[in-house]
């Protein structure tokens, strides 16, 4: 699965990880929420439980990331990037397989 974490994502991931004095297990858990009018939903979080037969691990410049193998299809080619500008900031998860898409109405 090729999923990319960018240089100044694992930066951070790492500086919350100092800060908050999470231990050397823990690892980033990407999860998808689902999908809907505004496309995939995907959430970042720390944890500290990897299970080799539902979850696949991958490093990134010492940062740790997980994610269920059910979902490996889905999250090809996504980057993981952190933004820090007068927009805001925090990370952001690109998907070129799944771009966002307007509404259709299925719901109305």
């Amino acid at each position: 699965m090729s999923i990319t974490v960018t240089p100044s994502a694992t930066a951070e991931i790492k500086n919350i990880i100092t800060a908050q004095q999470l231990g050397d297990d823990t690892v980033l858990r990407l999860t998808i929420l689902g999908g809907g009018c505004s496309g995939m939903q995907y959430s970042l979080g720390f944890d500290n439980t990897f299970d080799p037969e539902i979850d696949a691990r991958y490093e990134y410049d010492g940062v740790k990331l997980v994610t269920q193998k059910k979902y490996d299809l889905h999250l090809e080619g996504t980057t993981i990037d952190f933004m820090d500008g007068v927009n805001g900031r925090g990370f952001a998860i690109d998907n070129p397989t799944f771009p966002k898409t307007g509404c259709s109405g299925c719901c109305h």
